[in-house]
């Protein structure tokens, strides 16, 4: 649907509404919603990445998607959202959520700054570990390829923008972050680079003759057109990007940052809380975790100080695996662990298993502790001293099951998600798996007051995330000021706090979504027991959680306080 139709929808679905009684006018609102949907699904389709080309970030791009998104907001705005069904109201919600965000990235000009301390442009166009099955993958990768010139310039175009305005990642967040182009640049030939390990092997449907032209194609391709727009970026990003970048840290030091870093907030809490609001939270919880981890402390038999604990623990070698195996089989372990208890917390699971792997080694140095998707828990098994055993239980409740991989793999699986939906939302995603660190404790997952110890870091961690994330963008602190607040008040080790601390500084507010979000999660379970006393079940109330995918923190608020009013029934009832 063009723009102008959709502003033109948008005044008339408004302009009915007003003059129609409210049943009738909750019956058009509902078809006002289904076809701006059905209109929004149709263009999404129009801007999906091609399997032979590279997206367009070109400004002009990205402002024509800002205009699209505007106008839906224009047309959200005439539809009566109270007088919409629960479900109409979460797919309301939802998209307007989603306008929202995009309308703010195009504002700010976000994508002037592609690249941080945590993720860049360039590090996932590599085909490294795809395995191609048809000759035309063979031949959408060669395309790709080609293209990749034409992508690289759009995007230090934009960068070069960011650089005159001095918006882009801090200068000490960049250092080092080379890593990936290196990896280009300095191959030997075409064959020694990543892109070309699709090509080494082919399945036995596609002819020899055919297997020698793509495998001839790839060589040219890779050393006409990718490692000489790898070596331009490299030059451009060494030489002018990084010792051009801001020093400041804060994102209100950037043009409109203080309205800016409250966009951010936004995007990834979907709430209008303020900086100073979180700031005094985040301290209030981390002092109510700090009683808690000094009870564990006890009842583990230690006799010295906090910080004599943190160092114990710390120093310890029996906290630490001694290689990378020992680290990725006790992640399994636990996953399995896991599976065993389930089915007393969960009235419906997915179909999807995932798989554990180590983090790439190009990217380690740079990485988190671990991330968790659909299809893979990611391990970062480089500099083992820094992977403490204790915390392991929470990190793979987190990142695996019940949190991230099991989370996303339900929203792929259910069909009767918009797929307008399916999209990430932090602070739902976020929060459920870190509520899922502390679930631990009632699955029985915490075998020793040191892994229970390790919990409550985690809890400390990103309670602490919500001080150091709104004292860096919104108060001034320094590097070495958030680097010492997380030394002191979680059991992180030192090369963690540093690679948190430079995320947190190259991406405002994403720190926040952790914390706000599981307490939410928290506040709306404790709600329900209360209300629904001897009837609450807990697993009808995981399945109710979950069955929305990602929502809001509102929505999901509106949608637990139906499952009370409903009894406490879960959308699968014949599991509970």
């Amino acid at each position: 649907m063009r723009l102008t139709v959709l502003f033109q929808y948008a005044l008339m679905a408004g302009s009915v509404l007003l003059s129609l009684p409210a049943a009738q006018a909750a019956t058009t609102g509902h078809a006002a919603l289904v076809s701006l949907i059905a209109s929004e699904e149709t263009w999404q389709k129009t801007q999906d990445e091609k399997p032979d080309a590279l997206p367009h970030v070109d400004p002009a791009t990205f402002e024509k998607k800002g205009a699209h998104w505007h106008a839906t907001l224009a047309a959200l705005a005439k539809i009566d959202r109270n007088g919409l069904s629960p479900a109409d109201r979460m797919n309301y919600d939802v998209l307007k959520y989603q306008a929202t965000v995009v309308e703010n990235a195009v504002k700010y000009r976000q994508y002037e700054m592609p690249v941080n301390s945590d993720t860049s442009f360039w590090g996932e166009l590599a085909e490294d570990g795809q395995h191609f099955t048809k000759e035309s993958q063979y031949r959408n990768a060669l395309a790709k390829m080609r293209d990749l010139p034409r992508y690289f310039r759009e995007q230090t175009d934009n960068m070069r923008s960011g650089l005159k305005r001095g918006f882009t990642s801090p200068h000490i967040g960049l250092v080092g972050r080379d890593t990936g182009i290196l990896l280009i640049t300095n191959a030997r030939t075409p064959e020694d680079t990543s892109f070309y390990a699709p090509f080494r092997q082919f399945p036995s449907t596609i002819p020899a003759a055919t297997q020698e032209e793509l495998r001839k194609a790839a060589h040219d391709v890779i050393a006409q057109s990718v490692m000489p727009a790898y070596r331009d970026l490299l030059r451009f990003f060494d030489q002018a990007y990084v010792p051009g970048a801001r020093t400041a840290l804060g994102a209100n030091t950037m043009p409109d940052g203080k309205a800016y870093y409250q966009a951010q907030i936004y995007e990834f809490t979907t709430t209008s809380r303020t900086p100073e609001d979180i700031h005094a939270f985040g301290l209030q919880e981390v002092a109510r975790i700090r009683k808690e981890m000094a009870d564990t402390i006890a009842a583990s038999g230690f006799k010295g100080s906090f910080d004599g604990f943190l160092t114990f623990l710390r120093s310890d070698p029996q906290f630490y695996a001694k290689t990378p195996d020992e680290l990725l089989k006790d992640a399994a372990w636990i996953a399995k662990e896991f599976d065993g208890v389930s089915s007393h917390f969960f009235g419906f699971l997915p179909r999807n298993r995932f798989a554990i792997r180590p983090v790439p080694a190009d990217e380690a140095p740079f990485y988190t502790s671990a991330r968790g998707g659909e299809d893979v828990y990611l391990v970062n098994t480089y500099n083992l001293k820094a992977r403490a055993l204790y915390a392991m239980p929470a990190l793979t409740l987190h990142e695996s099951a019940p949190g991230h991989s099991m989370q996303m793999s339900l929203v792929r699986e259910d069909h009767s998600i918009p797929e307008f939906r399916k999209q990430y939302i932090s602070a739902y995603g976020e929060g459920w798996a870190l509520y899922c660190e502390r679930l631990g404790a009632e699955m029985g997952m915490f075998h020793t007051p040191y892994e229970t110890f390790g919990m409550l870091s985690y809890q400390a961690w990103r309670a602490a995330r919500l001080v150091v994330d709104t004292g860096i963008h919104a108060q001034g602190w320094t590097r070495e000021q958030a680097q010492k607040y997380l030394h002191d008040n979680t059991a992180l080790a030192d090369h963690e706090i540093e690679t948190e601390v430079d995320r947190y500084i190259s991406w405002p507010g994403q720190a926040l979504s952790y914390y706000l979000g599981e307490d939410e999660i928290w506040r709306l379970r404790h709600r329900a027991e209360k209300a629904l006393g001897p009837k609450f079940n807990i697993k009808a109330f995981h399945d109710a959680i979950l069955q929305t995918g990602s929502v809001p923190l509102s929505t999901m608020e509106d949608h637990i306080d139906d499952f009370i009013h409903n009894g406490g029934k879960g959308p699968h009832p014949d599991m509970e």
